[in-house]
């Protein structure tokens, strides 16, 4: 029996605090009593988080706002576990003195361990393999208030995304067997828990990898069928995943609530393809069509990102017009965080070289190292983000750069040429004309002709500034 005084920090999403809960109850059957003032804690526990910059640097605060109570508390041990610790373990081990232990996303049943083993002075950790589930069903100690509570469905994801780092954290997508979701949920409504919120890194694909189909609308009958739960809410749809079948049980069991959580993160079909979605903008509206159509009132909420790279002015005003047009209830948007070792952070080192260096000579070779990439290989993985050649894409920064000194008012296309890193003037006309056409550049250079007069000499002769409309 451990008989100590213990603080858990949950951080991050619900899947997170479904973890904590259960860390929770193997720490209480070991004799322990929980607090939440950190100067009376004999051990601490940070269940971080790492799925965007923001959340890495919030669970390595924490870390370290904590530590302090090692001398003005009645800390013994300071623990992380979580996605922090499963992705950067000998980086924390390492840059982190401070930690006692670590444990890992896969590895939460084992934190009765962990902390006894950190209380010796053994500096654990306990990281296992993902992808592969945990079964263990410990009684969960609820920390929502007990009128609701998350039921975490499945662990992991298989879709891949360009900007996520969740398969490589969390792993592949691992349902949780149909029997045992029933057990926990009956045991929550014992508890008095009266709405279920079910979640997962994708709620709808729930099953294909246990039962080689989508068992969600199975899972959902089941639900609704134990006593004492009232409502069951469901969160991260994705659009291409929710069926007839999935609308039609919607409709049919009154429990469900009329709500979606339906994340598309972006409607440009530019856009949507460079971050690996599976879905457009026409299936998007087509999708919300049916569900508006078929629930009335159903409230639907989703998330968007916006910086992504490569993302252009036009795209995001295309994304405004869409939330315009469809008027979620609910809307949250989060700034592109770029995550290492992920195909959009390469990208956007990328994008961000050639940005400041497209005056210079820029080779396939250079771009290729930064990825850590053969040139083969990176032609290819630029060619199929992009939609465009490493070469083409350079060439359109080039020009639209050679376009904005032209809209200051120089007017030598030769040194526009040679200033935005085209050192050979046939190849500069011929590019400028393909993107823009010849009569384009003609109109530029007249018009930066006449800026020029306008604002070097008013009709009284004396040099100011002008305006040209």
């Amino acid at each position: 029996m451990l008989n100590k005084k213990v603080m858990i920090v949950s951080l991050g999403c619900d899947k997170n605090l479904v973890d904590t809960e259960k860390m929770l109850g193997i720490l209480a059957d070991e004799g322990c009593t929980f607090t939440d003032d950190e100067a009376q804690a004999q051990v601490i526990i940070v269940n971080t988080c790492c799925f965007i910059g923001d959340a890495k640097e919030e669970s390595i605060q924490n870390i370290l706002d904590l530590a302090r109570f090692k001398t003005e508390g009645k800390l013994e041990a300071l623990i992380a576990t979580g996605c922090l610790s499963q992705r950067y373990q000998d980086e924390m081990l390492e840059e982190l003195p401070e930690l006692d232990g670590i444990l890992g996303i896969s590895a939460w049943h084992t934190i009765a361990d962990v902390v006894r083993e950190a209380l010796e002075g053994k500096r654990p950790r306990n990281l296992m393999s993902t992808g592969v589930l945990n079964s263990h069903t410990t009684k969960r100690l609820l920390t929502t208030g007990g009128h609701y509570a998350y039921l975490k469905i499945a662990e992991g994801c298989n879709k891949r995304c360009t900007y996520c780092v969740i398969p490589s954290v969390r792993g592949a997508y691992v349902s949780v067997p149909m029997e045992e979701l029933e057990k926990e949920a009956r045991e929550l409504a014992a508890e008095g828990v009266k709405e279920l919120i079910l979640v997962a890194q994708e709620t709808t694909v729930y099953g294909i990898d246990l039962y080689k189909k989508e068992m969600l609308p199975e899972l959902l009958h089941r639900l609704c069928a134990i006593p004492g739960i009232v409502w069951i809410r469901l969160l991260y749809c994705y659009p291409e995943e929710i069926t007839p079948e999935l609308v039609q049980v919607m409709k049919e069991e009154k429990k469900i609530c009329h709500y979606l959580d339906m994340p598309i993160q972006h409607s440009s079909d530019r856009i949507l393809k460079k971050m690996g979605r599976r879905t457009n903008r026409k299936e998007l509206l087509d999708k919300i069509e049916m569900l508006r159509t078929e629930i009335p009132d159903i409230v639907l909420r989703t998330t968007l990102i916006t910086g992504f790279p490569g993302e252009t002015q036009e795209d995001f005003e295309e994304m405004l017009s869409f939330v315009d047009m469809v008027g979620f209830e609910r809307l949250g948007v989060f700034p592109y965080s770029p995550e290492e070792g992920t195909p959009a952070d390469k990208l956007k080192n990328v994008l961000d070289y050639i940005e400041i260096h497209y005056a210079q000579t820029i080779s396939v070779e250079e771009l290729a190292k930064i990825c850590c990439f053969s040139e083969y290989h990176f032609m290819r993985f630029f060619k199929k983000h992009m939609n465009m050649t490493c070469v083409e894409y350079v060439n359109n920064v080039r020009l639209e750069k050679a376009v904005e000194l032209f809209e200051q008012g120089n007017t030598s296309i030769l040194e526009v040429s040679l200033s935005v890193g085209f050192h050979n003037l046939s190849y500069f006309h011929r590019a400028f004309k393909n993107k823009y056409g010849m009569k384009a550049l003609q109109t530029i250079i007249a018009v930066a002709t006449l800026l020029h007069a306008a604002n070097t000499f008013c009709t009284d002769g004396r040099s100011r500034r002008c305006n040209l409309i």
